[in-house]
Formats: C-alpha cells, sequence, structure tokens
C-alpha cells in the first residue's frame, strides 16, 4: 500500500490525489490544508458573484469523497507551530506539496507601503472571508480608486467594488462585507495598465461583465486605444475581441450613472503620493497616483516618454500577479518563486529528493488556468508512480493521525468540514439570504467541532 500525502487541498491538489487514485488501485491519499475547509483559491480566490467558477467545488468534492482519499483539515506544514517537512517525510512513502502561490508581486515604486495601498490579494481574501483575512478599513472614506493591472483579478476586483446590495446579496459574501461593500461611496474605479489593451490579460468574458453593471457606466479613452498600433485582426482571438470591445466602449456616449469605471492603458505607476489632511481618509493615507505615459517601444513592451498624470485616489490595489513563497525545510528559487524540480521530483543539491514532489503554481510558478493543473498534476504522478517500487520499501504507520495528535496537531476531518457547511447555511437562513461565508477562524473551528 503506497501512502501519498498531498499538501493544499486546491485544484492541483486534488488532481493530484485524483490521478493517483485512478492511476494505482493500491495507493492510499491524505490531502493536508492548513485551513479547516478544503477548495483553495476555488473557495478563497474566485469572486462571490462567479456563481459558475465556483461550482467547480463539487467535482473538487468528489475527489475528496473518494474511498482512498481522505481529507485533513487544519494542519499547518513548515513555519513556526507547524509540523515540519522531515516529520511529515516519515509519516508517509512520499508527500507532494500544492501549496500554490500565496504572495503577491509588488510595484517596488515609492509610497507603496502608505496606508489604504494594498494588494488585489489582500483584498479578495477580505471579500472571500479567508480567515486570515481582516477588515483593514479597505473602503473607509474611499471615493475614487485605482486598480493597478489588467488581468481577470484586476476586473474581478474592479467588479466587485462597484457591484450593488441586490446583485451580492444572493451570494455567499460574508454579511460584514456585503454591508461594508453596500455602504461604500465609491464613485470612481481607475483600473490601469502599463501596456496596451492588446496586452491586456483578462478574458473577453470577464471584459464584457463589467459592461452589464447596473448603475454603472463604462469609460474607455479612444486616444489610448490608438497608441495600439497592433491591427486587431492579426491578434490572437482572445486579444481581437477584447479590442473589439474596448472599441465598442470608446465609441459610444457617457451615460449618466452613479458608479464609474475607467479603463486606461499605456500607464505606468511611479509614485503612490499621500494625500493632505483635508482629504477624506485624512493626511498620511494614499491620496493619488502618479503615472508615467508609455508608448509601444515596437519589441512587444513598452517605453517611458517623460510626461506625468496624477489619477486620485483613496484605495489603491495591485494586481500584477501572485508569487510563490518558500515553505520552512524545503529548497526554494527565489528568482522563480518556485520550488525547484525535475518532472515534479523536487531538487536538493542538484538531485531529486526521493519521496518529495511538488504540483501546481509552486512547481511551474502562477500560472495557466485551473485546468491546467491537470497536466501538471499528472506529469508529477507519473514521476511519482515511477518511483513507488523503491519509496515502499520504507514502513509508514497505517495511520498518522494519531502521530499528529501526539504533536498536538487535531486534524479537521471531512465530517467537521461538512459540518461548517452546515453552520453556514444555517447562518444565510438565519440572515435571509442562502449560504453566507464564516469569515473568522473561531466560528469556523467551533462549527467543525460540532461534527
Amino acid at each position: 500500500m503506497l501512502r501519498v500525502a498531498v499538501v493544499g487541498s486546491g485544484p492541483s491538489g486534488c488532481y493530484t490525489a485524483q490521478s493517483l487514485v485512478q492511476r494505482d488501485p493500491g495507493v492510499c491519499v491524505d490531502v493536508l490544508d492548513r485551513l479547516p475547509c478544503p477548495y483553495g483559491l476555488v473557495r478563497y480566490g474566485v469572486a462571490p458573484d462567479h456563481e459558475k467558477i465556483k461550482s467547480l467545488q463539487g467535482s473538487l468534492r468528489t475527489v475528496l469523497e473518494h474511498e482512498r482519499v481522505r481529507f485533513l483539515g487544519g494542519i499547518l506544514v513548515g513555519g513556526p507551530g507547524g509540523l515540519p517537512v522531515e516529520r511529515l517525510r516519515e509519516l508517509y512513502h512520499a508527500v507532494v506539496y500544492c501549496v500554490g502561490a500565496a504572495g503577491d508581486r509588488r510595484l517596488g515604486i515609492p509610497g507603496e507601503d502608505l496606508p489604504g495601498s494594498w494588494s488585489a490579494t489582500e483584498f479578495v481574501s477580505w471579500y472571500s472571508a479567508h480567515p486570515d483575512a481582516a477588515d483593514a478599513g479597505f473602503l473607509r472614506g474611499v471615493r475614487s480608486v485605482v486598480v493597478i493591472g489588467v488581468g481577470n483579478v484586476a476586473v474581478d476586483v474592479t467588479r466587485m467594488l462597484v457591484r450593488g446590495a441586490a446583485e451580492l446579496r444572493p451570494t455567499d459574501i460574508p454579511q460584514a462585507a456585503l454591508d461594508t461593500l453596500s455602504a461604500s461611496g465609491i464613485a470612481d474605479v481607475h483600473m490601469v495598465g502599463r501596456r496596451g489593451p492588446a496586452q491586456a490579460r483578462f478574458t473577453t468574458k470577464e471584459l464584457r461583465e463589467l459592461g452589464a453593471l447596473p448603475g454603472t457606466d463604462v469609460v474607455v479613452d479612444p486616444a489610448e486605444l490608438a497608441l495600439d498600433a497592433i491591427e486587431s485582426g492579426a491578434l490572437p482571438a482572445v486579444q481581437r475581441r477584447n479590442v473589439e470591445v474596448l472599441r465598442a466602449w470608446a465609441d459610444r456616449p457617457s451615460a449618466k450613472a452613479d458608479r464609474r469605471v475607467s479603463l486606461r492603458f499605456f500607464l505606468r505607476p511611479v509614485e503612490l503620493l499621500a494625500g493632505d489632511d483635508t482629504a477624506p481618509t485624512g493626511g498620511g493615507r494614499v491620496g493619488a497616483v502618479r503615472f508615467e505615459r508609455t508608448v509601444p517601444d515596437g519589441h512587444g513592451g513598452v517605453r517611458g516618454t517623460g510626461r506625468y498624470e496624477e489619477v486620485s485616489a483613496q484605495l489603491v490595489l495591485r494586481s500584477v500577479g501572485y508569487r510563490g513563497v518558500p515553505l520552512d525545510g524545503l529548497p526554494f528559487d527565489a528568482a522563480a518563486g518556485t520550488v525547484p524540480h525535475t518532472e515534479g521530483r523536487i531538487v536538493r543539491g542538484g538531485a531529486p529528493s526521493p519521496g518529495e514532489y511538488v504540483a501546481g503554481w509552486i512547481k511551474r510558478g502562477p500560472t495557466g488556468v485551473i485546468g491546467t493543473n491537470r497536466p501538471c498534476a499528472k506529469e508529477t504522478v507519473t514521476s511519482l508512480l515511477a518511483d513507488a517500487p523503491a519509496l515502499t520499501t520504507r514502513d509508514v504507520p497505517a495511520d498518522p493521525v494519531p502521530a499528529l495528535r501526539a504533536a498536538g496537531i487535531e486534524p479537521v476531518p471531512w465530517g467537521g468540514w461538512l459540518a461548517i457547511e452546515r453552520a453556514e447555511a444555517e447562518l444565510g437562513a438565519r440572515l435571509g439570504r442562502g449560504v453566507v461565508k464564516l469569515a473568522d477562524w473561531d466560528a469556523l473551528l467551533a462549527a467543525a467541532r460540532s461534527a
């Protein structure tokens, strides 16, 4: 019996477990997660109003309910107070790390650490009810927001900032976030990219959703579209459709609306400026973003022009990419933000480390869509199963849970997660809504213990 631990219960972890049990009838998999809830970014990264993508939880659930797969939540691996990597390795024949890319990329410009400047990841975690997130007063006194980045996450946070209460109430957004967003006085959201519309990373479906928001006008400057000399007919299909949508919005007259979303291009942030004491949020907090106008450099990039403009903002959200973070006990490539590997086998000192593997973003970097994790997991599982004859010569416990408890770790089993689901349904019923997420550790663990 091959016993494997998969660390991380997001798509890459679940696809790894699925591939293992499908390809080897003699393997048992424990899927470990530091949270008491499974599904990773599908639960804590997909916007509440994207029910179709969130429905992927159903297929991941099928994996975790397989007779040879077991979910064990509430287990921190590595780090202070966590289970050491070396000890985890002793409890299983093999360990696959599917820990994603929990960090975010920074702009590296003056003023980036001013109050009111956040990563989009932190904002998303708050409205997605991640138990580590807190209401940091994101929207207090905010009238104008700058979102730096033109990918799908940037579109998500832009859309959430201008959604009305009637549209968010049917979702599973936590009540505190719903109340805060509903009461906000946001009038303007500027989503800004340093390159042109032809290089934007959002999908056309996500883009079009912005144009369908009630009470919101979408504004595109035709001059910024004209800067991009690439003919739409020569673009890949997605970028061509994006440019067509943007051109249609640029050509229509501005509509009277309570909120406005401005899509800006060829602007590179160079500094975040503090507001003064007369600002709605008071002095010391971010008050504006200074941008340099860019133009295409002829090689797919941009160059600065020495012309600048300032955009007022009491909240700045940077959405310029995720980044892997080191896990205590594992090697780490700081430049790539990944764990070094060969076909999924973790490499230590220039050679594969027996029984240690990676899959997902910590393996390849934060690239691709959810489905990209399937072939990534398959490659890693192929390597693991090829190594299995050598791995199973070592004795491991038939059940590692007693050893975890002896180390002071009480795993949250699948039944604990089902109890959390019931508690969230009951909370929603009391609030006159559907399912409403529990948003803090105490509430989640209390619900899990009720099982």
